[in-house]
């Protein structure tokens, strides 16, 4: 890129320059892919567009940085606390433009969007010493980790700083592969078996003077995994962080459909497919109307049952339950509906955070209905809890097995006491 003569530079046009690479830098820390060159291309294009008033300063800066649509929330949040001094922009198109349109008036205050918690974080000044410390590492399956603390510490008692590192920690997990065999047969190089339908074909073109034989084998399909998060006041602590999960499994794995209750049931599986998580995330938040509000389980499986089973759960689907299982009322609604979801389904995974009690017993009514129809009963509290679900998703299911020593003891006392309400005693 050429450079600028000094001579064609308008006075103040200097600072400007100065503040378009800090405003790129912190682009660049609030996730934004920017380098060096978007910068001197910034001011290349101030330059050549002048600065009349403050919307067409930032329409010239957003065809400079944002590249992608996803990045167009993240640039609007960062530009408006960047360039949030009043008169600034109003005083320097004056100084490089003595001929332009009068100063406007500053604009109300907006309502921060989604990306306004990563765009402050990214802006924030920081000491020296925290510029240079490491942050915590963090593998893709967390398995060793920087940071054992981390990994172990309940969610709900993490500090806020705690939580951007569990989340993106989160962000970094990797599922693995689970594609299973099908009935269907694709198209193969060289395959187990032969297609004889495709290996006619290719006889009869070339006359069949010769046999071209033609492979096929078993096409691979990941299964379908549905995901039914409670969003109740008590998962609160829970919800958002496995929101992040739930985003990063839906952005990477595919084929997972993600519906979130409370009081009612709501499909929020478009809003996740979005590439932003914090877009996403906002979306939800404004698709659902009963957050962290009351709870109706037994009523919102009764809904998904009737409305979304046959739509979503079908070839060998996984079900993913969050939930505390604090039900109170409709307890032979929930144990009827947990059992018609079970059948339904080829696995039912049911997460608690209540299991990071090490003494917990299943002594609520909703939890002791929803336990005897349940495949595996995990915890779900803490990073090492989100790891070993990503691990169980892989493994083949096994009926009546529990994930841990305390979820197997409870589910074998709840089992006994279904068994002993529905089979007749022996006297």
């Amino acid at each position: 890129m050429t450079e600028i003569p000094p001579d064609a530079i308008a006075p103040g046009a200097g600072a400007l320059a100065q503040n378009i690479v800090h405003f790129a830098r912190a682009l660049r820390a609030a996730g934004l892919p920017v380098g060096p060159g978007a910068a001197l291309d910034a001011v290349e294009a101030i330059q050549i567009a002048g600065v009349r008033n403050r919307d067409d300063f930032q329409a010239t800066l957003g065809a400079v940085f944002v590249k992608k649509r996803e990045h167009a929330v993240v640039f609007d949040e960062a530009f408006r606390l960047f360039w949030r001094r009043r008169g600034f922009l109003e005083q320097l198109a004056a100084a490089m433009a003595p001929a332009s349109e009068p100063p406007q008036k500053a604009a109300p205050a907006q309502k921060p969007n989604a990306a306004a918690a990563r765009v402050a974080d990214a802006l924030a000044p920081r000491s020296p010493r925290e510029a240079g410390a490491d942050e915590p590492a963090f593998d893709q399956r967390l398995t060793v980790s920087a940071n054992e603390a981390l990994r172990k510490k309940d969610f709900a008692q993490m500090s806020a700083e705690e939580i951007a590192a569990a989340l993106r920690a989160v962000a970094s997990l990797d599922v693995a592969e689970d594609a299973r065999q099908t009935r269907r047969l694709q198209p193969r190089a060289r395959g187990p078996r032969i297609d004889l339908r495709r290996t006619l074909r290719q006889s009869m073109r070339a006359g069949a003077g010769s046999i071209d034989l033609a492979w096929a084998g078993r096409r691979m399909r990941r299964p379908p995994i549905v995901i039914l998060c409670d969003i109740s006041g008590s998962m609160s602590d829970y919800t958002r962080v496995f929101l992040h999960f739930f985003h990063a499994l839906t952005e990477r794995r595919g084929r997972v459909h993600t519906f979130l209750f409370g009081t009612r049931l709501t499909n929020v599986t478009r809003a996740l497919r979005r590439r932003d998580p914090d877009e996403a995330l906002a979306q939800c938040a404004q698709e659902v109307a009963d957050w962290s509000g009351g709870t109706r389980i037994g009523a919102c499986l009764h809904a998904f049952n009737r409305d979304w089973s046959r739509r979503v759960l079908g070839q060998g689907a996984t079900v993913l339950l969050f939930s505390d299982g604090l039900e109170r009322e409709g307890v032979d609604e929930l144990a009827r509906e947990t059992e018609r979801l079970r059948m339904s389904a080829k696995r039912l995974i049911w997460l608690n955070p209540l299991l990071r009690y090490d003494r917990f017993e299943p002594r609520a009514q909703g939890i002791r209905a929803m336990l005897a129809h349940v495949d595996d009963f995990r915890p779900a509290h803490n990073l090492s809890s989100v790891a070993a679900l990503v691990e169980a998703l892989t493994r083949p299911s096994s009926r009546r097995r529990s994930g841990s020593t305390v979820g197997r003891r409870a589910e074998a006392v709840a089992y006994r006491e279904c068994k002993g309400r529905l089979l007749p005693s022996s006297a």
